[in-house]
Protein backbone atom coordinates (compact mmCIF):
# COMPACT_ATOMS: atom_id res chain seq x y z
CA UNK A 1 0.00 0.00 0.00
CA UNK A 2 1.38 3.51 -1.04
CA UNK A 3 0.42 6.65 0.24
CA UNK A 4 1.14 10.40 -1.17
CA UNK A 5 2.93 11.98 1.63
CA UNK A 6 2.64 15.63 1.63
CA UNK A 7 5.88 16.08 3.47
CA UNK A 8 8.10 14.53 0.95
CA UNK A 9 6.00 15.26 -2.37
CA UNK A 10 6.16 11.58 -3.05
CA UNK A 11 4.11 8.01 -3.21
CA UNK A 12 5.76 6.53 -0.19
CA UNK A 13 4.96 2.35 1.19
CA UNK A 14 3.13 3.00 4.25
CA UNK A 15 4.48 1.84 7.04
CA UNK A 16 3.43 1.94 10.62
CA UNK A 17 5.32 2.60 13.82
CA UNK A 18 3.81 0.02 15.57
CA UNK A 19 3.00 -3.14 13.76
CA UNK A 20 -1.07 -3.12 12.85
CA UNK A 21 -1.42 0.02 14.73
CA UNK A 22 -2.50 3.46 12.95
CA UNK A 23 -2.47 6.60 14.62
CA UNK A 24 -4.75 8.96 12.89
CA UNK A 25 -5.17 12.66 13.30
CA UNK A 26 -7.34 14.99 11.34
CA UNK A 27 -8.00 18.63 12.04
CA UNK A 28 -11.61 19.09 12.26
CA UNK A 29 -13.95 21.95 12.15
CA UNK A 30 -14.10 25.32 13.60
CA UNK A 31 -17.30 25.18 14.70
CA UNK A 32 -19.09 28.58 14.42
CA UNK A 33 -21.41 28.29 11.15
CA UNK A 34 -22.90 25.23 9.34
CA UNK A 35 -20.68 23.06 7.22
CA UNK A 36 -20.46 23.71 3.35
CA UNK A 37 -19.72 21.15 0.91
CA UNK A 38 -15.74 21.56 1.22
CA UNK A 39 -15.96 20.60 4.54
CA UNK A 40 -18.26 17.81 3.53
CA UNK A 41 -15.18 16.70 0.65
CA UNK A 42 -12.98 16.56 3.65
CA UNK A 43 -14.83 14.80 5.75
CA UNK A 44 -16.24 12.05 3.37
CA UNK A 45 -12.44 11.77 2.06
CA UNK A 46 -10.84 10.76 5.51
CA UNK A 47 -13.78 8.29 6.91
CA UNK A 48 -13.11 6.70 3.29
CA UNK A 49 -8.85 6.49 4.54
CA UNK A 50 -10.11 5.17 7.59
CA UNK A 51 -12.78 2.60 6.47
CA UNK A 52 -9.87 1.03 4.33
CA UNK A 53 -7.47 0.83 6.86
CA UNK A 54 -9.87 -1.10 9.18
CA UNK A 55 -10.76 -2.90 5.75
CA UNK A 56 -7.32 -3.89 5.61
CA UNK A 57 -7.02 -5.16 8.91
CA UNK A 58 -5.40 -2.08 10.41
CA UNK A 59 -6.18 -1.42 14.34
CA UNK A 60 -7.00 2.21 13.40
CA UNK A 61 -7.48 4.77 16.29
CA UNK A 62 -8.70 7.72 14.65
CA UNK A 63 -8.59 11.48 16.11
CA UNK A 64 -10.38 14.37 14.78
CA UNK A 65 -10.06 17.39 16.94
CA UNK A 66 -13.20 19.85 17.31
CA UNK A 67 -11.78 24.17 17.47
CA UNK A 68 -14.11 25.47 20.37
CA UNK A 69 -11.69 28.44 21.14
CA UNK A 70 -11.31 30.40 17.74
CA UNK A 71 -11.67 34.36 16.76
CA UNK A 72 -14.25 33.70 14.36
CA UNK A 73 -16.12 31.79 17.51
CA UNK A 74 -15.93 34.63 20.16
CA UNK A 75 -17.33 37.10 17.17
CA UNK A 76 -20.05 34.96 16.69
CA UNK A 77 -20.35 34.98 20.53
CA UNK A 78 -20.28 38.32 20.98
CA UNK A 79 -22.80 39.44 17.71
CA UNK A 80 -25.56 37.03 18.72
CA UNK A 81 -25.43 37.74 22.62
CA UNK A 82 -24.36 33.96 23.34
CA UNK A 83 -21.54 32.11 25.22
CA UNK A 84 -18.72 30.47 23.66
CA UNK A 85 -20.38 26.99 24.70
CA UNK A 86 -23.82 27.63 23.27
CA UNK A 87 -22.60 28.91 19.91
CA UNK A 88 -19.94 25.88 19.60
CA UNK A 89 -22.07 23.34 20.78
CA UNK A 90 -24.86 24.01 18.77
CA UNK A 91 -22.97 24.15 15.63
CA UNK A 92 -20.99 21.00 16.86
CA UNK A 93 -24.48 19.59 17.04
CA UNK A 94 -25.07 20.44 13.30
CA UNK A 95 -21.65 18.89 12.32
CA UNK A 96 -22.78 15.94 13.45
CA UNK A 97 -26.07 16.09 11.73
CA UNK A 98 -23.71 16.61 8.46
CA UNK A 99 -22.05 13.60 9.08
CA UNK A 100 -25.02 11.46 10.16
CA UNK A 101 -26.51 12.44 6.31
CA UNK A 102 -23.88 11.16 4.27
CA UNK A 103 -22.81 8.30 5.96
CA UNK A 104 -19.37 9.89 7.78
CA UNK A 105 -18.40 7.75 10.70
CA UNK A 106 -17.57 8.73 14.11
CA UNK A 107 -13.98 9.41 15.02
CA UNK A 108 -12.90 6.90 17.85
CA UNK A 109 -11.80 10.42 19.49
CA UNK A 110 -13.40 13.86 19.04
CA UNK A 111 -11.35 16.17 21.34
CA UNK A 112 -12.81 19.77 22.41
CA UNK A 113 -9.75 22.21 22.33
CA UNK A 114 -11.06 23.55 25.06
CA UNK A 115 -10.19 20.91 27.46
CA UNK A 116 -6.83 20.18 26.06
CA UNK A 117 -5.67 23.56 27.60
CA UNK A 118 -3.39 22.54 30.19
CA UNK A 119 -1.45 20.20 27.28
CA UNK A 120 -1.10 23.68 25.51
CA UNK A 121 0.30 25.53 28.26
CA UNK A 122 3.14 22.15 28.69
CA UNK A 123 4.02 22.93 25.65
CA UNK A 124 4.31 26.48 25.37
CA UNK A 125 6.56 25.91 28.40
CA UNK A 126 8.46 23.76 26.86
CA UNK A 127 9.13 26.03 24.11
CA UNK A 128 9.67 28.83 26.21
CA UNK A 129 12.93 26.81 28.39
CA UNK A 130 14.11 25.80 25.00
CA UNK A 131 14.58 29.50 23.63
CA UNK A 132 11.74 29.24 20.60
CA UNK A 133 9.12 31.29 22.21
CA UNK A 134 8.91 34.31 23.96
CA UNK A 135 6.24 36.68 25.33
CA UNK A 136 6.16 40.37 24.11
CA UNK A 137 5.39 43.36 25.16
CA UNK A 138 1.87 43.06 24.54
CA UNK A 139 1.23 39.97 26.87
CA UNK A 140 0.88 37.42 23.93
CA UNK A 141 2.99 34.52 23.68
CA UNK A 142 5.00 34.07 20.23
CA UNK A 143 6.96 31.22 18.74
CA UNK A 144 10.10 32.36 17.26
CA UNK A 145 10.01 31.22 13.44
CA UNK A 146 13.42 31.50 12.34
CA UNK A 147 15.15 29.48 15.45
CA UNK A 148 13.40 26.42 14.12
CA UNK A 149 15.66 24.66 11.37
CA UNK A 150 13.75 23.51 8.62
CA UNK A 151 10.21 25.70 8.73
CA UNK A 152 8.96 25.60 5.53
CA UNK A 153 9.59 21.70 5.03
CA UNK A 154 5.76 20.87 4.01
CA UNK A 155 4.58 23.60 2.43
CA UNK A 156 7.80 24.11 0.73
CA UNK A 157 8.31 27.80 1.04
CA UNK A 158 11.57 29.56 2.30
CA UNK A 159 11.39 31.76 5.07
CA UNK A 160 12.21 34.91 2.62
CA UNK A 161 9.00 34.58 0.84
CA UNK A 162 6.44 33.72 3.62
CA UNK A 163 4.36 36.07 5.30
CA UNK A 164 2.40 35.62 8.33
CA UNK A 165 -0.80 33.33 7.86
CA UNK A 166 -4.46 34.49 7.73
CA UNK A 167 -5.45 33.94 11.19
CA UNK A 168 -2.18 35.50 12.75
CA UNK A 169 -2.06 38.87 13.11
CA UNK A 170 1.13 40.72 12.82
CA UNK A 171 2.14 42.51 15.87
CA UNK A 172 4.58 45.36 16.31
CA UNK A 173 5.62 43.41 19.61
CA UNK A 174 6.84 40.60 17.55
CA UNK A 175 10.78 40.00 16.95
CA UNK A 176 9.91 38.83 13.37
CA UNK A 177 6.53 39.28 11.53
CA UNK A 178 6.53 34.99 10.46
CA UNK A 179 6.57 34.38 14.32
CA UNK A 180 3.48 33.15 15.51
CA UNK A 181 0.87 33.29 18.55
CA UNK A 182 1.20 30.04 20.90
CA UNK A 183 -0.95 31.65 23.48
CA UNK A 184 -2.88 35.27 23.27
CA UNK A 185 -3.20 37.94 25.92
CA UNK A 186 -7.06 38.42 27.08
CA UNK A 187 -8.81 41.96 26.06
CA UNK A 188 -10.96 43.24 28.03
CA UNK A 189 -13.85 43.43 25.94
CA UNK A 190 -13.35 39.29 25.34
CA UNK A 191 -15.80 36.74 26.86
CA UNK A 192 -14.97 35.88 30.68
CA UNK A 193 -15.46 32.30 29.20
CA UNK A 194 -12.74 32.91 26.59
CA UNK A 195 -9.98 33.42 29.19
CA UNK A 196 -8.29 30.89 31.11
CA UNK A 197 -5.43 31.62 33.41
CA UNK A 198 -1.45 30.78 32.87
CA UNK A 199 1.76 32.05 33.75
CA UNK A 200 1.40 34.16 31.15
CA UNK A 201 -1.78 35.78 32.91
CA UNK A 202 -5.23 35.62 31.79
CA UNK A 203 -5.57 34.33 27.84
CA UNK A 204 -6.41 31.90 25.79
CA UNK A 205 -4.36 28.87 23.43
CA UNK A 206 -3.64 30.19 19.48
CA UNK A 207 -5.18 28.38 16.98
CA UNK A 208 -2.29 26.19 16.33
CA UNK A 209 -1.05 24.94 19.60
CA UNK A 210 -4.37 23.11 20.03
CA UNK A 211 -3.62 20.69 17.74
CA UNK A 212 -0.49 19.96 18.76
CA UNK A 213 -1.64 19.27 22.34
CA UNK A 214 -4.50 17.25 21.26
CA UNK A 215 -2.22 15.27 18.55
CA UNK A 216 -0.01 14.57 21.22
CA UNK A 217 -2.08 13.64 24.56
CA UNK A 218 -4.38 11.21 22.58
CA UNK A 219 -2.19 9.46 20.11
CA UNK A 220 1.34 9.53 21.30
CA UNK A 221 4.56 10.64 18.61
CA UNK A 222 5.07 9.88 15.85
CA UNK A 223 1.60 10.10 14.36
CA UNK A 224 1.35 7.64 11.65
CA UNK A 225 -0.90 10.01 9.66
CA UNK A 226 -2.07 13.63 10.07
CA UNK A 227 -4.79 14.85 7.95
CA UNK A 228 -6.38 17.74 6.75
CA UNK A 229 -7.79 20.49 4.57
CA UNK A 230 -5.88 21.99 1.42
CA UNK A 231 -5.95 25.79 3.04
CA UNK A 232 -4.15 23.73 6.09
CA UNK A 233 -0.65 22.59 4.85
CA UNK A 234 0.26 26.35 5.58
CA UNK A 235 0.39 28.06 7.98
CA UNK A 236 -1.38 25.74 10.38
CA UNK A 237 0.28 22.56 9.77
CA UNK A 238 3.71 24.08 9.45
CA UNK A 239 3.30 25.52 12.76
CA UNK A 240 1.91 22.01 14.29
CA UNK A 241 5.38 20.49 12.98
CA UNK A 242 7.41 23.78 14.47
CA UNK A 243 5.49 23.49 17.54
CA UNK A 244 5.49 20.36 18.57
CA UNK A 245 9.25 18.93 17.44
CA UNK A 246 10.61 22.07 18.69
CA UNK A 247 9.25 20.91 22.01
CA UNK A 248 9.90 17.07 22.00
CA UNK A 249 12.48 16.54 19.12
CA UNK A 250 12.00 13.91 16.46
CA UNK A 251 8.69 13.33 13.99
CA UNK A 252 5.56 15.16 14.89
CA UNK A 253 4.03 12.70 11.66
CA UNK A 254 5.43 10.16 9.41
CA UNK A 255 2.45 10.59 6.51
CA UNK A 256 1.02 14.03 6.04
CA UNK A 257 -2.06 13.85 3.88
CA UNK A 258 -4.28 16.71 2.03
CA UNK A 259 -7.16 16.29 0.39
CA UNK A 260 -7.76 18.47 -2.70
CA UNK A 261 -9.76 21.59 -2.64
CA UNK A 262 -13.37 22.02 -4.15
CA UNK A 263 -13.75 24.76 -6.41
CA UNK A 264 -16.65 27.37 -7.28
CA UNK A 265 -16.06 29.15 -10.88
CA UNK A 266 -12.01 28.82 -10.25
CA UNK A 267 -11.84 29.86 -6.69
CA UNK A 268 -11.87 27.44 -3.44
CA UNK A 269 -15.65 27.62 -1.99
CA UNK A 270 -14.91 29.63 1.55
CA UNK A 271 -17.32 31.47 3.49
CA UNK A 272 -14.39 34.19 3.15
CA UNK A 273 -15.90 34.43 -0.45
CA UNK A 274 -18.89 34.08 -0.01
CA UNK A 275 -19.18 31.24 -2.79
CA UNK A 276 -20.13 28.41 -0.48
CA UNK A 277 -23.51 25.96 -0.16
CA UNK A 278 -24.10 24.10 3.10
CA UNK A 279 -24.75 20.60 3.28
CA UNK A 280 -27.78 20.65 5.13
CA UNK A 281 -29.00 23.16 1.90
CA UNK A 282 -27.96 20.87 -0.35
CA UNK A 283 -29.32 17.20 1.13
CA UNK A 284 -32.20 18.37 3.67
CA UNK A 285 -35.45 17.67 2.81
CA UNK A 286 -36.74 21.15 3.13
CA UNK A 287 -35.57 24.76 4.46
CA UNK A 288 -33.96 24.10 7.80
CA UNK A 289 -34.64 27.01 10.33
CA UNK A 290 -31.47 28.74 11.38
CA UNK A 291 -32.17 27.70 15.26
CA UNK A 292 -32.09 24.10 14.30
CA UNK A 293 -29.26 21.89 14.36
CA UNK A 294 -30.61 18.51 13.42
CA UNK A 295 -32.63 18.08 10.24
CA UNK A 296 -34.40 15.32 8.28
CA UNK A 297 -32.17 14.73 5.03
CA UNK A 298 -33.06 13.14 1.66
CA UNK A 299 -31.51 9.78 1.72
CA UNK A 300 -31.59 10.40 -2.38
CA UNK A 301 -29.72 13.54 -2.45
CA UNK A 302 -27.09 12.73 0.74
CA UNK A 303 -26.50 9.59 -1.19
CA UNK A 304 -25.49 11.16 -4.28
CA UNK A 305 -23.37 13.79 -2.55
CA UNK A 306 -21.35 11.06 -0.85
CA UNK A 307 -20.65 9.38 -4.58
CA UNK A 308 -19.79 13.57 -6.14
CA UNK A 309 -16.69 13.64 -3.83
CA UNK A 310 -16.14 9.81 -3.49
CA UNK A 311 -15.80 9.28 -7.48
CA UNK A 312 -12.88 12.06 -7.36
CA UNK A 313 -9.74 11.28 -6.18
CA UNK A 314 -9.06 12.85 -2.93
CA UNK A 315 -6.36 14.97 -4.05
CA UNK A 316 -7.49 16.44 -7.12
CA UNK A 317 -9.40 19.79 -7.14
CA UNK A 318 -12.70 19.05 -7.55
CA UNK A 319 -15.46 21.90 -9.62
CA UNK A 320 -18.57 22.35 -7.88
CA UNK A 321 -21.64 23.15 -10.30
CA UNK A 322 -25.53 22.09 -10.38
CA UNK A 323 -24.68 20.30 -13.66
CA UNK A 324 -22.00 18.24 -11.93
CA UNK A 325 -24.31 16.96 -8.85
CA UNK A 326 -27.23 16.49 -11.63
CA UNK A 327 -24.67 14.06 -13.34
CA UNK A 328 -23.88 12.16 -10.18
CA UNK A 329 -27.19 11.24 -9.06
CA UNK A 330 -26.92 9.54 -12.73
CA UNK A 331 -24.53 8.09 -12.18
CA UNK A 332 -25.28 6.43 -8.39
CA UNK A 333 -28.64 5.86 -9.65
CA UNK A 334 -27.38 3.14 -12.32
CA UNK A 335 -25.67 1.10 -10.07
CA UNK A 336 -29.05 1.04 -7.40
CA UNK A 337 -30.68 0.36 -10.97
CA UNK A 338 -28.68 -2.36 -11.47
CA UNK A 339 -29.19 -4.14 -7.71
CA UNK A 340 -32.61 -3.22 -8.10
CA UNK A 341 -33.14 -5.09 -11.66
CA UNK A 342 -31.13 -8.10 -10.83
CA UNK A 343 -31.48 -8.67 -7.36
CA UNK A 344 -28.99 -8.84 -4.62
CA UNK A 345 -27.24 -12.11 -3.15
CA UNK A 346 -26.11 -10.70 0.24
CA UNK A 347 -22.41 -11.49 1.01
CA UNK A 348 -18.63 -10.86 2.27
CA UNK A 349 -16.19 -9.22 -0.49
CA UNK A 350 -14.73 -12.24 -2.68
CA UNK A 351 -11.22 -10.45 -2.74
CA UNK A 352 -10.26 -13.83 -5.17
CA UNK A 353 -12.37 -12.46 -8.03
CA UNK A 354 -10.76 -9.96 -10.67
CA UNK A 355 -13.46 -7.15 -9.87
CA UNK A 356 -12.36 -6.94 -6.11
CA UNK A 357 -8.74 -7.52 -6.62
CA UNK A 358 -8.75 -4.08 -9.45
CA UNK A 359 -10.79 -2.49 -6.79
CA UNK A 360 -8.04 -3.35 -4.04
CA UNK A 361 -5.45 -1.94 -6.37
CA UNK A 362 -6.72 0.85 -6.53
CA UNK A 363 -7.36 1.70 -3.12
CA UNK A 364 -4.04 0.77 -1.92
CA UNK A 365 -2.64 3.19 -4.63
CA UNK A 366 -2.71 5.66 -2.51
CA UNK A 367 -6.98 5.38 -2.28
CA UNK A 368 -7.97 5.64 -5.75
CA UNK A 369 -11.55 6.44 -5.22
CA UNK A 370 -12.01 7.28 -8.72
CA UNK A 371 -10.54 3.92 -10.06
CA UNK A 372 -12.73 1.97 -7.52
CA UNK A 373 -15.71 3.43 -8.39
CA UNK A 374 -15.85 2.63 -11.90
CA UNK A 375 -15.07 -0.74 -11.38
CA UNK A 376 -18.13 -0.92 -10.12
CA UNK A 377 -19.21 0.71 -12.71
CA UNK A 378 -17.84 -2.50 -14.72
CA UNK A 379 -19.30 -4.61 -12.47
CA UNK A 380 -22.98 -3.19 -12.79
CA UNK A 381 -22.31 -3.52 -16.52
CA UNK A 382 -21.70 -7.84 -16.26
CA UNK A 383 -24.15 -7.82 -13.71
CA UNK A 384 -27.15 -6.67 -16.14
CA UNK A 385 -25.54 -8.87 -18.71
CA UNK A 386 -25.55 -11.99 -17.14
CA UNK A 387 -28.38 -11.16 -14.23
CA UNK A 388 -26.18 -12.51 -11.43
CA UNK A 389 -27.20 -12.13 -7.85
CA UNK A 390 -23.86 -12.69 -6.76
CA UNK A 391 -22.16 -10.13 -8.64
CA UNK A 392 -24.52 -7.69 -8.08
CA UNK A 393 -24.04 -8.34 -4.15
CA UNK A 394 -20.26 -7.93 -4.94
CA UNK A 395 -21.17 -4.76 -6.04
CA UNK A 396 -22.90 -3.67 -2.88
CA UNK A 397 -20.06 -5.43 -0.81
CA UNK A 398 -17.16 -3.48 -2.41
CA UNK A 399 -19.26 -0.02 -2.59
CA UNK A 400 -20.34 -0.43 1.10
CA UNK A 401 -16.69 -0.19 1.83
CA UNK A 402 -16.85 3.52 0.24
CA UNK A 403 -19.78 4.11 2.54
CA UNK A 404 -22.16 4.04 -0.90
CA UNK A 405 -24.91 1.43 -1.48
CA UNK A 406 -26.79 0.65 1.91
CA UNK A 407 -29.97 1.50 1.04
CA UNK A 408 -32.96 -0.67 -0.02
CA UNK A 409 -33.17 -0.13 -4.11
CA UNK A 410 -36.55 0.13 -4.43
CA UNK A 411 -36.72 2.32 -1.45
CA UNK A 412 -34.26 4.35 -2.79
CA UNK A 413 -35.41 4.69 -6.48
CA UNK A 414 -38.92 5.94 -5.53
CA UNK A 415 -37.20 8.73 -3.62
CA UNK A 416 -37.50 12.48 -4.68
CA UNK A 417 -34.90 14.09 -5.69
CA UNK A 418 -34.28 17.64 -6.78
CA UNK A 419 -31.16 16.50 -8.50
CA UNK A 420 -32.31 15.13 -12.36
CA UNK A 421 -33.05 17.23 -15.35
CA UNK A 422 -36.26 16.02 -14.63
CA UNK A 423 -36.38 18.23 -11.18
CA UNK A 424 -34.37 20.86 -10.75
CA UNK A 425 -35.36 23.39 -8.57
CA UNK A 426 -35.76 23.52 -4.62
CA UNK A 427 -36.86 20.74 -2.30
CA UNK A 428 -40.68 21.78 -2.61
CA UNK A 429 -40.95 19.91 -5.24
CA UNK A 430 -44.69 19.00 -7.06
CA UNK A 431 -44.43 15.52 -7.36
CA UNK A 432 -46.77 12.86 -7.18
CA UNK A 433 -46.98 10.76 -3.92
CA UNK A 434 -46.31 6.88 -3.89
CA UNK A 435 -49.74 6.37 -3.36
CA UNK A 436 -50.95 8.17 -6.08
CA UNK A 437 -48.37 6.31 -8.23
CA UNK A 438 -49.23 2.84 -7.28
CA UNK A 439 -53.06 3.64 -7.74
CA UNK A 440 -52.04 4.81 -11.38
CA UNK A 441 -49.65 1.57 -12.16
CA UNK A 442 -53.17 -0.46 -10.52
CA UNK A 443 -54.67 1.25 -12.95
CA UNK A 444 -52.76 0.53 -16.29
CA UNK A 445 -52.05 -3.10 -15.34
CA UNK A 446 -56.02 -3.02 -15.17
CA UNK A 447 -56.35 -1.50 -18.62
CA UNK A 448 -53.77 -3.60 -20.18
CA UNK A 449 -56.02 -7.12 -18.52
CA UNK A 450 -58.98 -5.57 -20.70
CA UNK A 451 -56.98 -4.67 -23.52
CA UNK A 452 -57.12 -0.96 -23.45
CA UNK A 453 -54.26 -0.22 -24.24
CA UNK A 454 -53.96 3.35 -25.42
CA UNK A 455 -55.16 3.89 -21.80
CA UNK A 456 -52.18 2.21 -20.59
CA UNK A 457 -50.06 4.19 -23.07
CA UNK A 458 -51.50 6.90 -21.63
CA UNK A 459 -51.52 6.46 -17.68
CA UNK A 460 -47.50 5.47 -19.08
CA UNK A 461 -46.85 8.43 -20.50
CA UNK A 462 -48.84 10.58 -17.90
CA UNK A 463 -46.32 9.09 -15.34
CA UNK A 464 -43.72 9.81 -17.70
CA UNK A 465 -44.13 13.61 -17.82
CA UNK A 466 -44.49 13.57 -14.00
CA UNK A 467 -41.17 12.26 -13.66
CA UNK A 468 -41.71 8.08 -13.21
CA UNK A 469 -40.53 5.67 -15.11
CA UNK A 470 -42.52 2.24 -15.20
CA UNK A 471 -40.46 -1.05 -16.08
CA UNK A 472 -42.64 -4.08 -16.79
CA UNK A 473 -41.08 -7.14 -15.81
CA UNK A 474 -42.33 -11.07 -16.47
CA UNK A 475 -45.36 -12.20 -14.63
CA UNK A 476 -47.07 -9.33 -14.71
CA UNK A 477 -45.36 -7.28 -12.21
CA UNK A 478 -44.53 -3.25 -12.67
CA UNK A 479 -41.43 -1.81 -11.14
CA UNK A 480 -41.10 2.05 -11.11
CA UNK A 481 -38.54 4.72 -9.97
CA UNK A 482 -38.24 8.42 -10.09
CA UNK A 483 -36.10 9.65 -13.01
Amino acid sequence: MHIYNSLSRTKEPFKTVEPNKVRMYVCGMTVYDYCHLGHARMLVSFDVVQRWLREKGYEVTYVRNITDIDDKIIRKAVATNKTLAEVTGFYTDAMHADERALGVQSPDHEPRATLHVPGMLEIIQRLQDKGLAYQSDDGDVNFAVRKFDGYGKLSGRSLDDMRAGERVAVSSSKQDPLDFVLWKSAKEEEPDDSKWESPYGFGRPGWHIECSAMSKELLGLPLDIHGGGPDLKFPHHENEIAQTEGAYGGNLANFWMHCGPLMVDNDKMSKSLGNFRTIRQTVGVREEASESADYEWNLREAEMLRFFIVRNHYRSPQNFTPDNLFDAQAAIDRIYQTLNNVGVQEAGIDWSSSYAAAFKAAMDDDFNTAVAVSVLFEMATEANRLKSKELAGQIKALGGVLGLLSHDPETYLRSVTRYTRKNPGSADIDVLGEDQINAMVEQRLQAKKDKDFALADQIRNTLKEAGVELEDKPGGLTQWRRV
